[in-house]
């Protein structure tokens, strides 16, 4: 009788992780980004990957599509595709390596190509400025955020506490 139930418990516990490890990859794969084949054209792209987010021009005469994707908006995959139309890369902004890239001086419409649509906008009337925040996955519930002076130019830069994170003291 034990042995019946030592291994009744021990089926459940498998399908349980069974469970779990699906609903784990289903997730995971929610956030990579759509497949596109290399050359597939702008039109292609956007009937298979629905409307975009932005649309950029690239220096080089390409067009940039934006795709802000996962709850939060802590992703933002930009599909590039070269001067006659054709993919060429898809690229998940939202890191800390693109944020570190982000330069004082930077126009507006650069910082859009860059990183795409900002999570929230603010502004800031003592300093005359208006924050775009951007929220990312990583290690700390932080956000990035720049800071556009009246120009719409980038005027600074840093992480903060995300105020949807629950900041509260533990020991309180």
């Amino acid at each position: 009788m034990k042995l019946q139930n030592r291994r009744r418990r021990r089926r459940r516990l498998t399908w349980a992780a069974v469970v779990i490890t699906c609903a784990l990859a289903a997730g995971c794969a929610a956030l990579a980004p759509p497949s596109l084949s290399l050359g597939t054209s702008v039109a292609d792209a956007q009937r298979s990957l629905g409307a975009s987010t932005g649309q950029y021009p690239l220096a080089d005469g390409g067009t940039r599509l934006e795709y802000g994707r996962a709850p939060y908006g802590q992703q933002t995959w930009m599909f590039d595709f070269d001067a006659q139309g054709g993919f060429t890369r898809a690229t998940q902004v939202l890191t800390e390596a693109r944020f570190n890239r982000i330069l004082k001086g930077m126009t507006s419409d650069e910082l859009l190509t860059a990183l795409g649509h900002p999570s929230e906008q603010s502004v800031i009337g003592l300093q005359r400025q208006t924050v775009w925040s951007y929220r990312f996955v990583g290690h700390f519930c932080q956000w990035f955020q720049v800071g556009l002076n009246a120009a719409g130019r980038v005027a600074d830069t840093g992480y903060y506490p995300d105020p949807h994170c629950d900041h509260r003291d533990p020991a309180v």
